[in-house]
């Protein structure tokens, strides 16, 4: 019996050309399948099939756990202190192993131990099939529309599958069964059954891979796409850079007579495509990402990262685009959040801005409004500003003499401690469970404990409006941070 059971395995991999350890394998789980139905529990059985002889031993086995860990499956597991007690030597993760009797091949269903070895070497199959496909390296995949399957599309290729979810697609496209796709390749889940590919027709990479394939010169180094931003299937815009100073890097992406970009634009269902030269001085890079609005000046806030951009009237409309669009796409190709404002918006902005620091300086320095607009017409916004620049640079003041300069920073640094003093004393009564939560600064932690809120139950029954309105975050910040204090209700459910 144990001979013919070698030259079933032999015949089985001959038939599905599928390797002879496999075959062995797929046996060896049908035989530990069998043996499973005979105990009471969920029982780990091993099955050895010797090589060469075709005699196969069963084996039942307990994983070793840590001792502090406790028993979650007693019929599989067992505490490394009972382990070691019959294996000195035994770590936590190896199996203590004790042998069973072994069910004779005649008692398995045939019907069963043939479903688990087909299984198996489908499985095989399949598995060398994607590996087969993932060695040639390709990040877009070229295939034909199979089927539908609960929205999404299973596109085939060769005989590997990939699956397009409906969210990853150009919206209004419509494609049906026998049309040509290509997509990029996001991710490999071997979990999923039938299509382990993940595709995607939307995101930016897409694009940029599309562009690689048409414009040699990327390949070649000349050429690099810093950064793309998509509206799927409206309008993209792509940031290059030349390290060649012999290529036009934009004009090379156009191609002759527009060739290079329109197919790629045919490939996107029509998706027009700005192409943006990419700086690294972040003021000229947003400048290039706002074409084609022409922009008046720019302010730069390094510290949040925004961008204050002012255009004239004309171009107010074409800077911020159809629904945003335009700007929307600038800041996501850059990185930097971008205001857009006309000239009187910018002129009231910095208006309030300078009355505020005014203010700041008469109130903080006691000094009068004449002291505190000399100190904002040489650039000082902030009493750090005052109390720490370099003395040399407020010495070169012309209307402020040494005394006077000495004398400001010493009540710079004398307001910014009491104000360190006094911001402690608001936060004394804020809890530590708040104080360690992830993503909460002491800043934060100051202007919450201001609102009244001392606790991580308090900022987890806050609305997203109401700590935006508290805290000046954004919308999407916010919720992370709601969602973050609320974990440990869910936590305490389960």
């Amino acid at each position: 019996m144990n001979r013919e059971l070698l030259m079933l395995v032999e015949a089985i991999s001959r038939e599905k050309n599928v390797e002879h350890e496999v075959v062995l394998s797929a046996v060896e789980s049908a035989l530990a399948q069998a043996t499973k139905k005979l105990y009471q529990g969920e029982v780990d059985i091993r099955v050895s099939i010797d090589r060469d002889t075709g005699e196969y031993e069963t084996f039942r086995r307990w994983v070793v756990v840590p001792d502090d860990a406790g028993l979650q499956n007693p019929d599989a597991e067992e505490l490394l202190m009972d382990a070691r007690d019959r294996v000195p030597d035994i770590e936590v993760g190896e199996y203590i192993e004790e042998q069973v009797e072994s069910v004779p091949i005649g008692r398995i269903g045939a019907m069963a131990a043939k479903q688990v070895i087909l299984q198996k070497i489908r499985d095989a199959e399949r598995e060398m099939l994607l590996n087969d496909f993932m060695s040639r390296g390709e990040k877009i995949f070229t295939g034909t529309v199979k089927r539908m399957d609960k929205g999404d599309i299973i596109v085939e290729s060769g005989r590997v599958e990939g699956r397009l979810r409906r969210s990853e697609m150009i919206p209004k496209e419509n494609l049906r069964n026998g049309d040509r796709v290509r997509a990029m390749i996001m991710e490999v889940d071997l979990t999923l059954r039938g299509a382990p590919i993940i595709l995607s027709r939307s995101a930016p990479e897409f694009m940029i891979e599309l562009f690689r394939n048409e414009v040699p010169e990327i390949e070649q180094g000349l050429l690099e796409i810093k950064s793309c931003a998509r509206d799927p299937g409206s309008r993209a815009k792509i940031a290059v850079l030349s390290h060649d100073k012999r290529v036009d890097p934009i004009g090379t992406c156009v191609g002759v007579r527009g060739t290079r970009v329109n197919a790629v634009t045919n490939e996107l269902a029509g998706e027009r495509v700005d192409i943006v030269l990419w700086s690294d001085d972040p003021a000229q890079f947003v400048i290039g990402a706002l074409a084609p609005a022409n922009v008046s000046s720019i302010v730069v806030d390094e510290e949040k990262h925004a961008m204050d951009v002012v255009v004239d009237e004309e171009n107010l409309a074409i800077a911020i685009g159809r629904g945003g669009q335009n700007v929307r796409l600038a800041s996501d190709l850059t990185g930097w959040k971008i205001n857009i404002m006309d000239a009187a918006e910018s002129a009231q902005k910095q208006a309030e801005e300078t009355s505020a620091t005014r203010q700041l300086f008469m109130e903080k320095l006691d000094v009068d409004e004449e002291i505190a607009d000399i100190l904002i017409q040489e650039g000082f916004e902030s009493l750090e500003e005052v109390a720490y620049v370099p003395l040399q640079e407020m010495l070169e003041i012309e209307s402020l003499d040494e005394d006077t300069v000495n004398e400001l920073r010493a009540r710079a640094k004398d307001a910014l401690l009491t104000m360190e003093i006094a911001r402690e004393e608001s936060v004394g009564g804020v809890s530590q469970d708040l104080r360690d939560l992830e993503g909460v600064t002491p800043e934060l932690i100051a202007k919450l404990a201001q609102a009244g809120v001392n606790t991580r139950d308090d900022l987890a029954d806050l609305a997203i409006d109401e700590l935006t309105e508290l805290t000046g975050l954004s919308a999407e910040d916010a919720t992370a941070l709601i969602m973050k204090a609320r974990e440990h209700w869910f936590t305490g459910q389960q």
